[in-house]
C-alpha cells in the first residue's frame, strides 16, 4: 500500500469515507515509556508518523488497523494481550504542498489507537516501514521526547494526557490546520 504521508500524494477516495472525509487508522504503540513512530528524514526537516494508513471502502476499522499494522511494522495485533483501544479522533484539513495536490484542501479523519505491545514483541518489529516506498526508519522514543517531535497526526500535546490501561474515554483533540501544522 502506498506511503500515505508520501508529500506528493493527492487525496484520492481509496480510503474509506465518512461523511466524504477519507479515515486514516494508527496507533499510539507503547512498549513501557516508550512509543513506536516511523522516522522520515525531510528537506524541511524530521517527520515522525504514528504507524497507520487509510481505511479501504467497506472496511472494518480494526480490521483495516490491524492491515496497517502487519503490513507497516509485520505486527500481529490478534496475538497481543489486549486488542488496540480508540483514544483520540483528530480531524484535519490543511492546504498539502507537492505536484498533484493543485492547492485544494488535503481532509482526513484520524482514529487514534493505544495499543500496548510486550517487548518480546517490540524487538519482532520491523526496523523499517515494510511498505513504505521512500528511505523509514521505526524508532522507539520516550514519550515525554516523543511530544516534542513533529509529529503526524499532531497528538504531541495530548501525549502528556496519555491514560491508564483502566480509562476507556476517547478524546476528540483539536483539529489539525495550516496554523497548527506545516508538512515536511
Amino acid at each position: 500500500m502506498p506511503d500515505d504521508t508520501d508529500r506528493d500524494q493527492v487525496p484520492s477516495p481509496a480510503g474509506a469515507l465518512m461523511g466524504g472525509i477519507a479515515v486514516r487508522v494508527c496507533a499510539v504503540i507503547l512498549q513501557g515509556r516508550e512509543m513506536c513512530v516511523i522516522h522520515r528524514e525531510r528537506p524541511d526537516g524530521d517527520q515522525y508518523s504514528l504507524p497507520g494508513g487509510l481505511v479501504s471502502p467497506q472496511e472494518d476499522l480494526s480490521k483495516a488497523l490491524a492491515r496497517e499494522l502487519r503490513e507497516e511494522l509485520g505486527l500481529d495485533v490478534t496475538s497481543l494481550p489486549s486488542a488496540p483501544r480508540l483514544l483520540w479522533v483528530q480531524d484535519q484539513i490543511t492546504t498539502r504542498p507537492g505536484a498533484g495536490t493543485g492547492g485544494q484542501p488535503f481532509r482526513r479523519l484520524h482514529l487514534i489507537h493505544l495499543l500496548r505491545v510486550p517487548l518480546n514483541v517490540r524487538r519482532t518489529l520491523a526496523g523499517a516501514e515494510l511498505d513504505a516506498k521512500d528511505p523509514t526508519r521505526v524508532v522507539w522514543v520516550d514519550v515525554v521526547r516523543a511530544a516534542g517531535l513533529h509529529l503526524y497526526p499532531a497528538v504531541g500535546d495530548a501525549l502528556a494526557s496519555l491514560p491508564g490501561p483502566a480509562t476507556a474515554t476517547t478524546v476528540l483533540l483539536p483539529p489539525i490546520t495550516d496554523l497548527t501544522f506545516r508538512w515536511r
